[in-house]
């Protein structure tokens, strides 16, 4: 789903479009959380930074994404 469409269902007075974008997003910042986690262990950040930065305890981070 492009931006500008997603944009366009958020706005939308139609209660399942919206949610259906909503989800999108969701997916999207998993994507982004998940890739960025990676690029930053790469780096050598601690669990503790990534978590501070999420604002997520580092427990939580480690347990979604130290496998």
């Amino acid at each position: 789903m492009e931006m500008n469409d997603l944009a366009e269902r958020i706005r939308s007075a139609d209660p399942a479009l919206g949610l259906r974008a909503v989800g999108a997003l969701h997916r999207l910042a998993e994507q982004v959380e998940a890739a960025s986690v990676a690029a930053a262990r790469e780096r050598g950040w601690t669990w503790e930074q990534i978590g501070d930065a999420l604002g997520m305890s580092r427990q939580s981070v480690h347990a979604k994404y130290g496998k």
